[in-house]
């Protein structure tokens, strides 16, 4: 995943949705995937090259949890806040990782980015945990430790 921002390689997103607004969501996944984040250059470009306001592309980053507006950390992690999770013990996982961190929920620093996440699709083995796109099960603080310490040496 890279983070500069290039006015060319976005084009190329957008073309590659053949400049649909109704493709609006995959085009800033896509940005994301590509540049990490979605700042303000590259709403201005979608925003132009769809025809659409600002205001319009600014409202869907800002409704889905899936779209960052901030470069996030070097290690993204993602704690899973439903109730089979939260059930299996994931708000005293989240006030340990805020703690361990130093970050809260939702924020983040140039080392590491918390978010959370209403489901990952791995109930039965809750809580569950996301760390740069790889889900994890049955994450206790120990576990956590170690699986942060892992993804922070890679």
């Amino acid at each position: 995943m890279k983070t500069d921002y290039d006015k060319k390689a976005a084009t190329e997103i957008i073309l590659g949705f053949d400049n649909r607004p109704e493709m609006l969501v995959q085009i800033l996944h896509a940005f994301v995937a590509r540049f990490a984040y979605l700042g303000e250059d590259g709403v201005r470009q979608i925003a132009t090259e769809l025809n659409l306001s600002r205001a319009e592309v600014w409202g869907v980053v800002k409704f889905y949890h899936d779209f960052r507006t901030e470069a996030p950390g070097r290690t993204v992690i993602k704690i899973c806040q439903s109730e089979a999770c939260q059930a299996m013990g994931s708000r005293d996982l989240t006030a340990h990782a805020e703690k361990t961190l130093g970050i809260s929920m939702g924020s983040g620093d140039r080392a590491h980015t918390l978010e959370p996440v209403y489901c990952l699709g791995n109930c039965a083995c809750s809580p569950a945990v996301m760390i740069d796109d790889q889900v994890y099960g049955r994450v206790d603080t120990r576990r956590f430790d170690t699986l942060v310490t892992d993804a922070e040496s890679q």
